[in-house]
């Protein structure tokens, strides 16, 4: 999941948790709210954790190669 997903996901989220006041049959839309909130929440923290490994964020490493092709004396 990227981190635009996890964002959408917590504006779900808060909308139901905090802005919707519905009654439906059989699903109670806060807890559903909730549960998105949170998987959005620890799916940015995880993209985030991922992204920095990946070089994305981090600092970059570079590696220096030295190949000796010279023959032997």
């Amino acid at each position: 999941m990227g981190i635009g997903v996890s964002l959408i996901l917590i504006a779900v989220g808060a909308i139901l948790v905090w802005a919707v006041e519905a009654d439906v049959s059989g699903v109670d839309i806060t807890a559903v709210g909730w549960i998105l909130l949170i998987v959005g929440a620890v799916g940015a923290l995880l993209s985030l954790i991922f992204w920095s490994s990946w070089g994305g964020a981090g600092t970059r490493r570079r590696e220096t190669v030295v190949r000796d092709d010279a023959p032997p004396y």
